[in-house]
């Protein structure tokens, strides 16, 4: 990974402008999601890149169709609402 240093400006809003040739080389074009930390006066940006939720889930259903483990459409329902409840009583606590 090569270095890039280049100076920016902080619009009125809050907005910072990433320089082209950044955005360019890491391929950040409108919509894409930037992780934003900071410790001290250090600011980091990272592009956030969401998991691919079906490849995810095509692997998890032949893990288990290797394993030979089926589950139902019940069973996920029922399995969800008791996370949810169990969402819900900490967040009353």
């Amino acid at each position: 990974m090569t270095q890039e240093t280049e100076i920016t400006t902080i619009s009125k809003k809050g907005q910072v402008v990433i320089p082209q040739k950044i955005r360019k080389n890491l391929k950040i074009k409108p919509r894409t999601k930037l992780l934003v930390s900071s410790k001290d006066n250090v600011i980091i940006m990272k592009v956030f890149e969401l998991p691919d939720m079906g490849k995810e889930w095509s692997e998890i259903f032949k893990t288990m169709d290797k394993k030979n483990l089926k589950i139902t459409e019940k069973e996920i329902d029922h399995e969800i609402s008791e996370y949810r409840k169990g969402k819900r009583s900490q967040v009353k606590s």
